[in-house]
């Protein structure tokens, strides 16, 4: 049968406009860009980014643990922010392949993240033994690093370990190498936790710092422990800010003598996990920081 040529148009504009709102209508989705792989010097460095944000917050776990222990503060500050954590090298799903475990080298495996993912406007928070590794990171990354915000840490830094003290810390050292999961369970029930501290939240630190490879734990403990954190933090030119429980006191006198800037936020009575131990009220007091580092 003879049709007249607009009758074929018009079916095929039809034709169109219904594949256009067809619900079944699919149009092929763009791929997620693959994660970049990120490794110092061969060792691997497991981490998440939320990619997107002018400013990054970049969270680090402190020992024994693992990036998982920011989730709450990764859902709270991603829409506004860029969001980046990471498991250090010897914890979490990070590698182990290496034999030093340095704040120097974790400042270096800080600096491969920053250097990998070309991060700008970076903001480092670091809860415990990762205070001293926000400012190596800092040190060495001058233009790269606007802020930084230790958590439960830089309580003590001006203390000077006396040859008594090094007697005392060898010999925890030692017994924990020779009887790791004894001793660090023993020292995590002992200084780790509040008595409001959630049994569920010590049952995970335990377990957490417990399972991990203790030869790379005690290294970096003690490598840790006796990093000059004092002198390099005089050098940083950075005000220090800090989220710390008041179980144990901050000594604010040390940054007053040496002229070094701080700004204290207490988030009172919680074990040295306030990240998960109060949430909520971790997530304002940080928010509060970030602000105050962006005047």
């Amino acid at each position: 049968m003879n049709r007249p040529a607009n009758f074929y148009v018009l079916s095929l504009l039809l034709l169109i406009l219904f594949a256009c709102n067809n619900p079944g209508a699919k149009t092929p989705a763009t791929p997620a860009a693959e994660p970049v792989k990120i490794d110092n010097q061969g060792v691997n460095i497991d981490y998440t980014d939320s990619r997107t944000g002018d400013t990054t917050l970049l969270f680090l776990h402190g020992w024994g643990i693992n990036q998982t222990y920011w989730s709450n503060q990764v859902t709270a500050f991603t829409p506004r922010y860029r969001v980046v954590t990471l498991d250090l090298p010897g914890f979490g799903k990070s590698g182990q392949n290496r034999q030093s475990w340095t704040i120097e080298d974790y400042g270096k495996d800080v600096t491969a993240v920053l250097t990998k993912l070309d991060l700008r406007n970076v903001i480092l928070i670091g809860h415990s033994m990762s205070g001293a590794i926000i400012v190596e990171t800092a040190l060495n990354n001058p233009t790269r690093v606007i802020g930084l915000i230790g958590v439960d840490n830089f309580k003590n830094i001006a203390y000077v370990e006396t040859p008594a003290d090094k007697g005392e810390a060898d010999k925890f050292y030692n017994a924990a190498r020779a009887h790791y999961k004894a001793v660090v369970t023993e020292y995590g029930n002992q200084a780790l936790f509040a008595p409001s501290t959630d049994s569920l939240i010590r049952q995970r630190v335990i377990a957490d710092i417990s399972n991990s490879d203790s030869v790379i734990a005690m290294e970096a403990l003690e490598k840790g422990d006796r990093y000059p954190l004092h002198e390099k933090v005089k050098d940083l030119k950075k005000t220090i800010y800090m989220i710390n429980s008041d179980v144990t006191p901050t000594d604010t006198a040390a940054f007053r003598k040496d002229s070094i800037r701080y700004y204290l936020l207490n988030i009172g009575a919680t074990g040295h996990y306030p990240m998960v131990e109060k949430p909520a009220e971790f997530n304002t007091l940080l928010q509060h920081a970030i602000d105050r580092i962006g005047q």
